[in-house]
């Protein structure tokens, strides 16, 4: 990630951006008469994310970039900051100027915006950001802790997007376990585990999924367990690392993205590492089972009936519904060995999900409205928006099975029906279901996601898990 600092000294050499928000504009001396005239000359010129230019070809700063911040919310304020770095080439100095008395908040918000606009993949041929960027205010320490949060914020952010956006023909269950020891290994507090080959005799769903693959499966629990921590969090996160659909083949433009298939295990992951780096006095495992669903001569069939982690059993109807079946293991393995406060499980589950809500909006599945209301705050805190849809008892009834306790995709509502299956493997515990399939992708830039993975749900996951107690 590029750096960004707080100071209160500036330079006429660098490109200054300013946002617009409910207010106007902050107050810049000179500047002041150009800047205002031209926003009365531009109509939209305070809405979130618009960008209108000021060249100054013969003077200093040369270029000055108005930046709408509408309302003043800290979403108006992520794409404020988003539009700016967008605006600013890779190698300038860019300039923020702050209104006075902004809040910490807002700041937050910009600076967010800032690092995920500014995203570059890792291993993506387009130059990375050289250029500072500066957040000029008036008493720049009141807002350290705000950009200290936004930093944690973004890197957990752009650690999902890498994961995803990283091609499967290197991004195996193998590699994606070993991405994740790496990454707790420096931070004292974490630890990872992973499990493969006999210690997954009991996983009956993520063998099944795995076995069609040369890639053998792995589990990967990663945890956070700071002295004192009395609330346990279990984070469980769908981890395909590549989805032919198996026997139940995907058509060509159904696959080509399916290296993203794993976004969900991404977020956790990149969630649970922000809980460390953050020192949340909460204890948090992330669960992933990774697998690669390949079609062979080895790849479990429609018509099997699959043994799960707590011993119950689910006929396969489609090998192309898989992730419902790495999650029952997972959701079963929390239940039985880790005694959580409560599971929020993220998945790239069900094309469904895009049909009903479209390309920006998770679908939430819980039967606690407390929690249910707790994720939807935080998710429009951090920008990611979702909406609870009910787990239907009606439907229930399509899970019937003549030979084992369930089917896996049974008629109905794809995203309600994947949740109720999921719904018998947790017990008693507080949960939540997160569809996430339709907003772990960009398909261009807007506002602070960039062309490609999102990172979907690890924003959200940072914001709730630090409210709680």
């Amino acid at each position: 990630m590029f750096a960004i600092r707080l100071t209160e000294l500036s330079d006429k050499s660098a490109t200054w951006a300013v946002p617009v928000g409910p207010d106007g504009p902050p107050r810049l001396g000179e500047l002041d008469a150009e800047v205002r005239a031209l926003i009365e000359q531009t109509s939209d010129a305070g809405k979130a994310g618009a960008l209108t230019v000021l060249p100054r070809p013969v003077n200093r700063p040369s270029r000055v970039l108005l930046v709408g911040a509408s309302t003043g919310s800290e979403s108006d304020w992520r794409a404020a900051g988003a539009a700016a770095i967008r605006a600013a080439s890779g190698d300038e100095i860019l300039e923020v100027h702050l209104p006075e008395g902004v809040s910490g908040a807002a700041v937050r918000g910009l600076a967010e915006g800032l690092w995920l606009g500014g995203y570059r993949y890792r291993d993506a041929p387009r130059a990375a950001r050289s250029g500072e960027v500066r957040l000029i205010a008036a008493n720049p320490s009141a807002y350290e802790e705000s950009l200290a949060l936004a930093r944690v914020t973004a890197a957990a952010t752009w650690l999902a997007r890498d994961l995803t956006n990283t091609p499967s023909s290197v991004k195996n269950p193998e590699w994606f376990a070993g991405q994740i020891v790496a990454a707790a290994a420096d931070k004292p507090g974490l630890t990872a585990k992973v499990r493969s080959g006999d210690e997954l005799t009991r996983f009956g769903g993520l063998l099944a999924v795995g076995g069609g693959s040369v890639s053998p499966p792995r589990f990967v629990e990663l945890s956070w367990q700071p002295a004192g921590a009395t609330t346990h969090v279990v984070l469980v996160g769908k981890g395909i690392t590549f989805d032919t659909g198996g026997i139940s083949i995907k058509p060509r433009d159904g696959m080509k993205l399916m290296k993203k298939d794993m976004g969900g295990a991404a977020a956790v992951v990149a969630a649970t590492l922000g809980a460390a780096e953050l020192g949340l006095p909460i204890r948090v495992t992330a669960l992933t089972p990774l697998a690669e669903n390949a079609v062979s001569g080895s790849a479990f069939r429609p018509g099997d009936v699959i043994t799960h982690y707590d011993g119950t059993t689910s006929e396969n109807l489609n090998s192309d519904a898989e992730g419902r079946l790495v999650l029952a293991d997972a959701l079963a393995y929390a239940s039985e060995q880790l005694a959580p406060d409560l599971v929020v499980n993220l998945a790239t589950l069900t094309g469904a999900n895009a049909v009903a809500l479209g390309k920006r909006t998770a679908a939430l599945y819980s039967p606690d409205d407390d929690l249910a209301a707790a994720l939807t705050a935080a998710g429009e805190e951090a920008g990611e928006r979702m909406w609870r849809l009910p787990l239907a008892d009606d439907y229930a009834d399509n899970l019937a099975s003549d030979i084992a306790d369930r089917v896996s995709a049974p008629a109905g509502p794809g995203s309600v029906m994947a949740a109720l299956f999921l719904r018998d493997f947790f017990g008693d515990t507080r949960w939540a279901h997160l569809d996430m399939s339709a907003p772990s992708w960009a398909e261009a830039d807007d506002q602070d996601l960039t062309k490609g993975a999102t990172g979907w749900g690890a924003r959200t996951l940072i914001r709730y898990l630090s409210q709680l107690p």
